[in-house]
């Protein structure tokens, strides 16, 4: 997607952001749509697939399923006459996309270091990285992959004791640029883990090894903070658009389902498998240590969803009661701290198909036991934007469940 100031041109083959300028979406407005009949579903499905001319916040599943959609103000009448007539229920759910992003993230007095009452950039994150390396013995620097622009893929290694390198966990974020809430969560569970005294958090800590990759789409990290909040994919240019989703671009089940083969589409799937370099390079290093790995945990936003593989297919395959019943153990520990309830279940179940997604890969390839996808909070009031003051609450809420799902299966494998 890009634009240009106020203006809304999600075709990104049109206009051109000069490396001062930044996006800005004032007066833009989420809507909640819910179709109601069939032909309904179908309106919506030629509304995204019509070259992002609407920025689709969540995908369009079935009739009573609820999409949200934010429309810039210059389309608001074409996007009513769209949706005229008795087959949607229509909610402006967000006023000003703009106001929210100016609202959240507080940047003053903040300290040296990675804190977690505001989100963080790449070099920020990464050097907090390196300075875990340097004062921890417990924590080796990894480079995990590169960038089609050039930037190292980061990651740590955490391991307590000698014998635990056959139940490592690995915790992939910010795959999707804009989620900025997975890798504040990821890189809050990692000290937690390094630093927590709660006797449940100590016993998952050091009985795994551990593998952090906080950022595994940096150019597109990078770009949704310089320039566009609400950038999704990678930075890779295509004919008429820059970059593919890289949760589309994995080798496993590639393009059976839920991508688009327009470069403009915000689930473009690229022109082949692993044909971002950062999706490429993560799969080597992936593929390195998979035989070590216990647990596949990759964290994204929103729609507080413990989502099971796969992401191509609804059929139960694999060890699905275990992830289910362990799932829903997961998600009332998870609410217990503040109510904020998440649903259990598989990708096309709870939301729709999706093949070519790293959790699938991961699963597919090396039948890695232990894999969920988090879709963190919320439900939609902020959706990407999620203010920084939510940070801790959905770490510690996310690492209550995270206990119970490493602790739970511990009685099983």
């Amino acid at each position: 997607m890009n634009i240009i100031t106020t203006v809304l041109v999600l075709t990104a083959c049109c206009y051109h952001i000069s490396a001062d300028d930044k996006v800005r979406y004032d007066n833009f407005k989420v809507y909640r749509v819910v179709p109601k009949s069939n032909e309904a579903v179908e309106i919506l499905r030629a509304l995204e697939e019509s070259d992002n001319v609407y920025d689709f916040w969540t995908e369009v599943k079935g009739v009573g399923h609820p999409v949200d959609i934010m429309v810039a103000p210059h389309l608001k009448y074409r996007f009513s006459d769209a949706l005229a007539g008795s087959q949607f229920d229509v909610e402006e759910y967000i006023s000003d996309v703009q106001k929210l992003i100016d609202n959240e993230n507080p940047k003053a007095g903040r300290a040296v270091g990675l804190e977690w009452s505001s989100y963080h950039t790449l070099d920020e994150i990464n050097q907090w990285l390196r300075d875990l390396a340097s004062t921890y013995s417990q924590v080796s620097l990894i480079a995990a992959g590169r960038s089609y622009q050039g930037r190292d893929i980061l990651g740590v290694k955490v391991s307590f004791k000698s014998g635990n390198q056959d139940r490592t966990v690995f915790i992939e974020s910010n795959i999707h640029a804009r989620e900025w809430i997975s890798s504040a969560v990821s890189t809050y569970i990692l000290n937690e883990l390094l630093t927590s005294q709660d006797s449940n958090v100590r016993q998952i800590a050091e009985s795994h090894d551990w593998i952090f990759v906080p950022i595994f789409n940096p150019d597109g990290f990078v770009y949704s903070h310089t320039t566009d909040r609400m950038w999704r994919k990678t930075r890779t240019p295509y004919s008429t658009c820059a970059g593919a989703d890289p949760n589309r671009n994995w080798g496993y089940h590639f393009n059976e389902g839920g991508t688009s083969s327009s470069p403009c589409s915000e689930t473009y799937r690229g022109p082949y498998a692993f044909s971002e370099l950062s999706t490429n390079t993560l799969s080597e290093y992936i593929g390195t240590v998979a035989p070590q790995l216990r647990a596949y945990i990759a964290f994204h936003s929103y729609s507080q969803l413990l989502l099971l593989p796969y992401g191509y297919s609804a059929a139960h395959q694999d060890n699905y009661n275990d992830l289910y019943s362990v799932g829903v153990k997961a998600a009332s520990s998870l609410a217990q701290r503040y109510n904020t309830r998440f649903q259990v279940g598989n990708i096309v179940e709870v939301l729709y198909v999706a093949s070519g997604g790293s959790m699938d890969w991961v699963k597919g390839t090396f039948g890695t036991p232990i894999t969920y996808t988090y879709e963190l909070r919320d439900t939609g009031r902020y959706g990407f934007i999620l203010p920084a003051n939510q940070i801790i609450p959905s770490g510690q809420e996310t690492l209550d469940s995270l206990v119970t799902i490493l602790q739970e299966f511990d009685k099983i494998l």
